[in-house]
């Protein structure tokens, strides 16, 4: 007699970090989380000012995929399929989401530090366990001397190639060449899409009359991870599984599928979907549509014939709602306050950005006192793991316009006066001088601030007026605008200006001279 058995140790335990090439190397599950580590302490955190990763696209040719600054929040830079799975956690690890075979690259955390920059390069293996072991073409009993076909053992979907052992009463078969009485055959099939491995592989027998009730079973390993699925062999082993997108979230779809060994394996079971049972028959997959939130719970599948034969799952259905308020177009009087709030209601711990104008903020918009510079297009992304949800808002700040400050400069060539009018307003005020003038430039209309400028040439000296106006009010301020009746200066050369000395110096003694002459003709008159 031949019986079966199928075993199995938990992959995950073995999985550890090596080194490969001089780099440090972290080993991942297909799948899973990876947790890339930065740079295990060797640089203080205190000292840290920039912190980036970075891949090696092939061929030296890198590609950045997020960078955080001290005491800022990461921003993601990849573009391409890692976009959406990259993260960085709190002691600056890289998390890779959902990890492939095409992972398998060098990750490097970069370092800028307050008196240094380093690099620490990473490798990275992905390795996944087959998805189990099937028995097929079972021989339903040995002839004494001759070899016979026990049966064909496949253990799908690896990396690496799952190295298949047979055992007879748990000891390691090792085939003996032509004409003996042990064979194994082992091919392997690389699937081109996942670069997955399904390996197969057939043991052949010549049994002797000691092996009459002999155990034979099939187990895997791959790599240094011993992978073996041993039930019990007083009964049958089942199991729940779960198939659906990760993360899953309200809208999706669940398909729960029981399997179980045995032979012939049951094909028809009971699902038991929180409080209800419902009969599959020649199926061994139900799915649930459209899940919510309260979907998440306890399901179970058990036998039709033996219904105490049954596995169980938890399913958890992510949501993240939020509800900003105020939201949409929000126009509000400069000064006044501005109450925002934001409710999040999610399954699990949250995260919040802001931005302004697509800029990022450091923490979320107070508006105390509206100003006229808060007036802008506001952006929350609220993020929980994979989910992500946005909410925004576009505020305007109005109120009557105020001139800052009226003033006035000579221009350059000192033939005429630059009146220079600052004003705050919104919506844009119009601006009006007491006299006409050339318009010499106007500033564009930012943050409810505006700046005008006229020049004017004024023959006497005036008061001039600056008038702002809105639809909400009107302000006006007057300065004193000089004549443009100067006298020219003109500039000499040192040249210039000996000769200017020394013609002023001539000029005074010829005019001595001439007082003296009047003065002695006024002295012989008068005698």
């Amino acid at each position: 007699m031949v019986s079966w058995e199928v075993f199995s140790t938990t992959f995950a335990d073995l999985v550890a970090k090596q080194r490969i090439a001089g780099l440090e190397t972290v080993s991942g599950l297909y799948g899973e989380t990876l947790e890339i580590p930065c740079h295990n302490g060797a640089t203080k955190e205190e000292d840290i000012l920039i912190t980036k990763w970075k891949y090696d696209k092939g061929e030296g040719i890198p590609g950045d995929l997020l960078v955080k600054q001290k005491n800022k929040n990461a921003v993601i830079m990849a573009t391409d399929e890692y976009k959406d799975r990259v993260s960085m956690a709190a002691n600056s690890s890289l998390l890779l989401s959902a990890a492939k075979l095409t992972d398998q690259r060098t990750f490097t955390c970069m370092v800028v530090a307050r008196e240094d920059i380093m690099e620490y390069p990473i490798n990275v293996m992905i390795y996944k366990s087959p998805e189990g072991l099937e028995i097929s073409d079972q021989a339903e009993a040995l002839e004494i001397g001759k070899l016979t076909k026990l049966g064909t053992c496949v253990a799908k979907d690896a990396s690496p190639a799952a190295n298949i052992t047979w055992l007879k009463n748990n000891k390691p078969l090792v085939a003996d060449g032509e004409g003996a009485r042990i064979s194994i055959r082992t091919s392997v099939l690389l699937d081109p899409v996942t670069g997955l491995s399904t390996t197969a592989s057939t043991l052949e027998y010549s049994a002797k009359k000691e092996d009459t009730d002999a155990q034979f079973t099939c187990s895997t390993h791959g790599g240094n991870t011993l992978h073996l699925l041993r039930p019990p062999p007083s009964h049958m082993n089942i199991v729940l599984q779960v198939i659906a997108q990760d993360p899953l979230e309200e809208g999706d779809n669940v398909t729960l599928k029981c399997v179980a060994d045995g032979n012939p394996a049951p094909t028809s079971f009971n699902f038991h979907l929180q409080g209800e049972m419902v009969k599959v028959e020649d199926s061994n997959t139900y799915t649930i549509r459209n899940v919510s939130r309260e979907t998440s719970g306890e399901y179970k599948c058990s036998l039709i014939d033996d219904p105490s034969m049954e596995a169980s799952k938890d399913i958890t259905v992510n949501y993240l709602d939020i509800n900003l308020s105020p939201s949409g177009n929000i126009v509000e009087r400069v000064g006044e306050a501005l109450d925002l709030t934001l409710k999040i209601d999610s399954s699990g711990e949250s995260k919040v950005f802001w931005t302004k104008d697509n800029i990022m903020l450091d923490k979320e918009p107070e508006f105390a006192a509206l100003t006229y510079s808060d007036s802008g297009s506001y952006e929350c992304e609220v993020t929980m793991g994979l989910l992500s949800r946005k909410a925004s808002f576009d505020l305007i700040v109005e109120g009557a316009p105020v001139i800052k400050q009226l003033s006035k400069q000579l221009s350059e060539d000192a033939q005429h006066k630059v009146l220079i009018c600052e004003a705050e307003g919104s919506p844009k005020p119009a601006v009006s001088w007491s006299i006409n003038g050339t318009l010499l430039d106007e500033s564009p209309f930012i943050n409810g601030k505006i700046t005008h400028k006229i020049k004017v040439v004024p023959s006497a000296n005036l008061t001039v007026s600056c008038t702002v106006s809105n639809e909400f009010g009107i302000d006006t301020r007057a300065i004193n605008v000089s004549s443009c009746k100067y006298k020219v200066t003109v500039k000499l050369s040192s040249l210039d200006q000996t000769k200017l000395v020394v013609g002023v110096v001539v000029g005074l003694l010829i005019a001595t001279l001439v007082i003296g002459v009047i003065l002695n003709i006024s002295a012989h008159t008068v005698i």
